[in-house]
């Protein structure tokens, strides 16, 4: 069965994405792909589809969606971001089917920065370059490669519905406070003192506002450089931190440049990647430096994660927002009654 979700409203940054289009660095793409993808892969493990397949990658500008010609399953994860059916209040991280004409409404929260809204099935979209990707800078993937706005309407091929009633999904590898990073050192840390390297380290360091899709920027003492600040331009990977002239860390992130001439004094780590993206602005963060092999093990531990179906709860509704109330007629009737005078 083919179903459509339809977008009724979108702020800035809202993107389809799947697990990233690999293989192309050294032609300059790079890959494009989730800000988190261990979110990204969540919402999708909770309705069955493959890790990487398509889905909504939200901002905080927030969207709003129906579905038209069918039920169609849903699920959102990453941030604690603010979901309402119809008004009524959902979980930031929940399964769902979305009926035609009904409203299901994302809008951001005080923690996170990022949200995915998989659906179940396969969005029906011609590939660019073998993956569905949207890197805007460049034009390519998604949806013409461009950000989605009001009046898309997205096919969904295979379509399937979700749990009957809402159900949270219990995903406990989504608590990821950000405080703490972790990092391997270099590929570039030579071009550092260890007193840059330990000051680094210690921070503290201070998201900022001015980041996007592209990179990361921190704000707190900068650095100084040992051996200048320009290199030969190299490959950049995600999580690479760059430190320029100015001495304040730069993050590179999913729609990051192919390659660069800054010294990169540390590296994120994959399971982290994440962590870092849901970090709103003026959020304060260190780094800690680990081995490969503890890296290697949290890259486990995440698969492990996601290796069986994620367990989702029945909603128990307890709480009755204004919102909701005053979405709803709770007039069950009128009586009339003789009017007393005043005395």
């Amino acid at each position: 069965m083919t179903s459509r979700l339809s977008i009724l409203s979108a702020g800035p940054g809202v993107t389809l994405q799947d697990g990233g289009r690999h293989g192309y660095l050294r032609y300059g793409i790079t890959a494009a792909g989730p800000m988190d993808p261990l979110a990204h892969a969540t919402a999708n493990r909770a309705l069955g589809n493959p890790l990487g397949a398509t889905a909504l990658e939200v901002s905080l500008g927030g969207v709003e969606v129906t579905a038209e010609g069918g039920p169609l399953g849903i699920a959102v994860a990453g941030g604690a971001f603010r979901l309402a059916l119809d008004g009524a209040p959902l979980p930031p991280a929940c399964a769902l089917t979305l009926h035609p004409g009904q409203s299901l409404v994302v809008r951001a929260g005080r923690v996170g920065a990022w949200a995915y809204l998989a659906a179940a099935g396969r969005f029906d979209l011609p590939p660019t370059l073998g993956s569905t990707a949207t890197h805007t800078r460049s034009g390519f993937g998604g949806l013409d490669g461009r950000a989605l706005r009001a009046g898309d309407r997205l096919a969904v091929r295979d379509a399937r519905p979700g749990p009957t009633d809402p159900h949270a999904l219990t995903a406990p590898w989504l608590d990821r406070p950000p405080e703490e990073i972790r990092v391997v050192l270099g590929p570039q840390d030579d071009f550092f003192s260890d007193d840059q390297i330990a000051a680094f380290l210690a921070g503290p360091w201070t998201v900022t506002t001015k980041g996007d899709r592209m990179a990361c920027f921190l704000d707190g003492t900068p650095l100084t450089h040992a051996k200048g600040y320009n290199i030969v331009s190299d490959g950049i990977a995600m999580g690479a931190i760059q430190v320029p002239g100015e001495g304040w860390p730069i993050v590179l992130m999913a729609d990051r440049q192919s390659t660069g001439g800054y010294p990169k004094i540390a590296t994120v780590i994959g399971p982290d990647l994440g962590r870092l993206a849901q970090a709103q602005g003026g959020t304060r963060i260190r780094f800690r430096a680990v081995d490969r092999a503890e890296a290697v093990a949290a890259r486990r531990a995440e698969a492990q994660a996601l290796a069986g179906p994620v367990a989702m709860e029945p909603l128990i509704r307890t709480d009755f927002t204004a919102e909701f109330l005053l979405g709803r007629n709770l007039i069950g009737g009128v009586v009339h009654g003789d009017v007393i005078p005043w005395e």
